[in-house]
């Protein structure tokens, strides 16, 4: 089973409002067992919603809000969703599809929390507890290899 991040799917849980839907995402999804899950929504953040950036391990909203607290169990909640979701199933979790750059799913990338669109090396919060538990993550800015 693949985790994914379900703005990819055409989720409409984007900050915008809309979503990141992303066709080769879509069509992997078709082929795979998956289970997509938004952590921000998970964490009861609304949509749509203040952007949100990572910055100094925080994460903060454009108007400064910290909003750690809330990013950070929405990707524990996520976290949850997917291992149960595996165990129903009796899959292992072979890897995750997430949002690039994302203060939630970003993966070895994110924005760097001046709002700038300046990118610097880094995690989002549930990317990371992906990473400390060993699941191999790629973005939709990259292509997966079965």
């Amino acid at each position: 089973m693949y985790i994914i991040s379900a703005c990819l799917l055409g989720t409409n849980c984007k900050y915008s409002g809309g979503s990141n839907e992303t066709e080769w995402v879509k069509k992997f999804a078709e082929e795979h067992s998956i289970c997509a899950v938004c952590p921000e929504t998970l964490a009861g953040l609304p949509t749509p919603r203040e952007p949100c950036e990572r910055k100094d391990g925080k994460v903060v909203s454009e108007t400064g809000i910290d909003l750690t607290e809330e990013f950070e169990a929405g990707a524990e909640s996520a976290y949850q969703v997917a291992m149960d979701e595996a165990e129903v199933r009796e899959e292992k979790i072979e890897g995750a599809i997430l949002k690039a750059k994302s203060p939630s799913c970003g993966a070895g990338k994110i924005y760097d929390g001046t709002f700038s669109h300046t990118v610097i090396s880094g995690d989002g919060c549930f990317a990371k507890i992906l990473n400390d538990h060993g699941i191999r993550i790629i973005t939709d800015e990259e292509s997966i290899d079965d």
